[in-house]
C-alpha cells in the first residue's frame, strides 16, 4: 500500500477549493495515519514552467505546509495530468517494489486526479479514493461541487478506482502497516 498525495501545493491547494476544510483534515488524517503505520507516503507535484503559479522555482511550487513531505519522503514531478506519465518515474518506482495498490488523494479532482485515477487503473494498479479527499474549483462546465460528485460519485468508481469511507482507507492503511512490519 502506498499514499499517493497528488498536487496538494501552496499555488493550487487554497479555501476556493470546494469542500476545503474537510478535505484538508481528511488529507491531513491519512497522512498521519499512513506514517504511524510505516506506510510510505509518496508527493506528486505539478510544474507548469516558468512564469506561472507552479513555477518549481516560486513559493507556490511547495506542498501546503500542514502535510509538507518529510525528509526522504519520495516526490515526482510532472508537468502533465497524469502522475503515472512515463515523464515522473512513479510507474517504474512502483513496479520495481511490487507494489499494485494506492490510495490517491489531492486535487483537482477535474483535472490532474481524474487523469492520475484513469492512467493508474490502465497501468494494472488498484487505486483507492477515499471520500472528501480530493477537491477542485468552479469550471467553465461545472461548479467546483457538481465537478467532485461527478467524478467522486459517478464516473471513477463505475471503472477505475473503489470509491471509499475516510474509515475503511484509515483501516486499509492499519492493517497495510501491519502487514510490513512482519
Amino acid at each position: 500500500m502506498l499514499l499517493l498525495v497528488v498536487d496538494t501545493q501552496k499555488g493550487c491547494f487554497n479555501e476556493s477549493l470546494y469542500a476545503f476544510e474537510t478535505v484538508k483534515n481528511n488529507i491531513k488524517k491519512l497522512i498521519a495515519v499512513a506514517r504511524e503505520n510505516n506506510v510510505e507516503v509518496a508527493y506528486v507535484q505539478h510544474d507548469d514552467g516558468p512564469g506561472t503559479d507552479l513555477d518549481k522555482l516560486t513559493d507556490n511550487y511547495e506542498v501546503y505546509e500542514e502535510f509538507a513531505p518529510r525528509a526522504g519522503e519520495k516526490r515526482f514531478e510532472k508537468n502533465v495530468n497524469s502522475a503515472f506519465h512515463p515523464m515522473t518515474g512513479l510507474t517504474y518506482y512502483l513496479n520495481s517494489k511490487g507494489e499494485k495498490d494506492i490510495i490517491t488523494i489531492g486535487v483537482s479532482t477535474d483535472y490532474c486526479m481524474d487523469a492520475t485515477i484513469k492512467s493508474g487503473f490502465e497501468r494494472g494498479f488498484n487505486i483507492y479514493v477515499p471520500a472528501y479527499t480530493n477537491s477542485t474549483y468552479d469550471n467553465p462546465y461545472f461548479d467546483k461541487e457538481t465537478a467532485y460528485k461527478y467524478f467522486n460519485e459517478f464516473m471513477w468508481g463505475r471503472r477505475y478506482a473503489k470509491i471509499i469511507t475516510m474509515e475503511d482507507a484509515i483501516q486499509l492503511l492499519q492493517e497495510s502497516g501491519k502487514g510490513s512490519q512482519n
